[in-house]
């Protein structure tokens, strides 16, 4: 069970990037797959990228080659570098494990928008 924090979303000109951060409190951080998933008004969360314990990692068709998903078992935090950003990556961003358990309620979300 976590309980997730993100920050650093905002807005962005086509093509910037951004990086965002969840810290995820909670027991046994380290042994869970964390994911990144968004949202834009009236579809459903999906899938963006996932990291296992050990650092292996997965990403939607859409991200590859532009988000690195990344984490720090030490400090309990999951990160997401997005890079060459496009109109389409704008949403709310979400952290949580993988897969998703209603143990671990969803946070508050970090607004992603890129205009241009």
């Amino acid at each position: 069970q976590v309980q997730p924090v993100e920050s650093g979303g905002g807005l962005v000109q086509l093509g910037g990037s951004l990086r965002l951060s969840c810290v995820a409190s909670g027991s046994g951080f380290s042994s869970n797959t964390m994911a990144w998933y968004r949202q834009t008004p009236g579809d459903v969360r999906l899938l963006v990228a996932l990291v296992s314990g050990d650092g292996t990692t997965n990403y939607a068709d859409s991200v590859k080659g532009r988000f690195t998903i990344s984490r720090d078992n030490a400090k309990n935090m999951v990160f997401l570098q997005m890079n060459d950003l496009k109109p389409e990556d704008t949403a709310v961003y979400y952290c949580n494990v993988w897969p998703y358990t209603v143990d671990s309620p969803w946070g508050q979300g970090t607004q992603v928008a890129v205009i241009g």
